[in-house]
């Protein structure tokens, strides 16, 4: 009965999407099978070259601020160039950087070539969701946000413990491996993947940028997006929470005498509930509330990591770890479908990259936090931060979220709170493609603005309000 009811779940949550999905979730899956670099920088920098801990902390701070730069300038390319020579070259160049790195020895050298990896490596992210949402129907996309984060974490749960092999005989083999596998997602990328950037969106005639199209969304728009810089924001506080979990939690661990086989033991908790709780926790909240999902979901981060300051053995270690995880399998997916929903299809690519971005300086910050908070106070204070971070991460959604109603579903609560569509009314983004919308019935009117009263045609997965 069980099985058949887990079978029936699984079936339900990989059905109707599209074949051009599940060929990025293969790459997906494919890239973080190799992840090799990432995992193990710091251990190879110390036992197998013998540098400092030190210069370990700088060359990784680098990887993440070459991560950093790459989010900006991948979204720009994203909506530029497309998503696919995007992906290519991202993809190609990491195959590149990683393997030289392999070969790098002097200390100025291999600082130079793992702040490009992180660069070339990073550049992906904002081409892998833009082409997601594009190819996704709006109502999908939690569902394959969650299948996409599964698969990240499955193939990292894999590549973490064939690293750990691999690093035993050779630390070149790990780079080289990591790179031949980057190097086969490039190729599915090239064979199977094609071009899916959505064509101009229709505005009316006399808008700046021509009749019937819709001006360039430019870096400096998404910027000026308060609501979403809003998200942005709130997104950078719950990273500076969950990457607590790769920063404080082991020093925390070793300076109460646990040793790193411990804390490894109890980090590879949030691996497995992910793995094994993804998707039926996705098929739940597919349809619920998000503003609620958001709230709860930083809550439990928060307070679940606060926990921590009363763990006294592994046990309890692992119950925390279970609890902050149970909010990230909440927080991801939800979170960036509220993204993709804030964004025109034709800035996909570069509000992607400003939401990558966040991710990206939370792990310059987070490490340098955690330090000091421990070395000045101890880690008790750092897991109370991670506490009054997470409950000021939900008010602030809460507080960006309170014009959406309760129980109203993804796609109403994103664009009430984006104020394109009233609660009750329809929005022309669930057109499918194809499909006329009447525009006196489905054109919602902006603020000031006269509405068009002519049909329009969708012409892509998401169509925003004719104005």
């Amino acid at each position: 009965m069980v099985f058949g009811s887990l079978t029936r779940v699984v079936r339900e949550s990989v059905s109707g999407l599209p074949r051009a999905f599940w060929w990025l979730w293969t790459s997906t899956l494919i890239n973080r099978l190799g992840a090799f670099v990432a995992t193990f920088m710091t251990l190879y920098l110390t036992l197998e070259r013998g540098y400092s801990a030190s210069f370990a902390g700088l060359v990784v701070a680098l990887h993440g601020l070459g991560g950093v730069i790459s989010s900006l300038v991948a979204g720009v390319m994203t909506d530029r160039l497309g998503r696919r020579p995007t992906l290519l070259a991202a993809q190609a160049s990491t195959a590149f950087s990683v393997a030289l790195l392999g070969f790098m020895e002097h200390p100025a050298a291999i600082a130079a070539v793992a702040l490009l990896v992180g660069m070339t490596s990073n550049a992906s992210r904002p081409a892998v969701h833009a082409m997601m949402a594009d190819i996704v129907r709006p109502e999908d996309r939690v569902r394959a946000f969650s299948l996409n984060y599964w698969a990240i974490n499955l193939g990292f749960a894999v590549s973490a413990t064939a690293a750990g092999v691999i690093a035993e005989y050779s630390y070149l083999a790990g780079f080289l491996g990591e790179a031949a596998l980057t190097l086969v997602c490039a190729v599915l990328v090239y064979v199977k993947l094609p071009e899916s950037q959505p064509a101009a969106e229709p505005v009316a005639p006399g808008t700046a940028g021509g009749p019937g199209t819709r001006p360039e969304t430019r870096l400096g728009t998404v910027l000026r997006d308060g609501r979403f810089m809003g998200v942005v924001g709130l997104s950078f506080l719950i990273s500076l929470v969950f990457t607590q979990g790769s920063v404080g939690l082991p020093v925390a661990m070793g300076a109460a005498g646990f040793s790193p086989g411990d804390y490894g033991l109890v980090i590879a908790v949030n691996g497995l509930l992910i793995v094994v709780l993804q998707i039926p926790v996705s098929r739940f909240i597919e349809h619920r509330d998000p503003r609620l999902l958001l709230v709860v979901s930083a809550l439990l981060a928060g307070y679940g990591f606060a926990l921590t300051a009363f763990a006294g053995s592994l046990w309890a270690y692992a119950l925390t770890v279970c609890v902050w995880t149970l909010a990230e399998i909440v927080n991801s997916p939800t979170q960036m479908s509220l993204v993709v929903r804030l964004s025109p299809a034709d800035g996909r690519g570069r509000y992607q990259g400003v939401y990558t971005m966040s991710w990206a300086v939370a792990s310059l910050v987070a490490p340098l936090m955690a330090g000091f908070v421990i070395d000045r106070w101890g880690a008790g204070w750092l897991w109370g931060v991670t506490g009054v971070v997470g409950t000021g991460a939900a008010l602030g959604y809460w507080l960006l979220m309170r014009g959406v109603p309760v129980g109203a579903g993804d796609g109403a609560a994103a664009d009430a709170l984006a104020g394109e569509v009233p609660v009750g009314e329809v929005a022309v983004g669930e057109v499918p493609v194809g499909e006329v919308a009447v525009a006196p019935a489905a054109v919602v009117p902006v603020a000031g603005a006269p509405v068009v009263a002519e049909a329009v045609t969708a012409t892509a997965a998401d169509v925003r309000p004719v104005v």
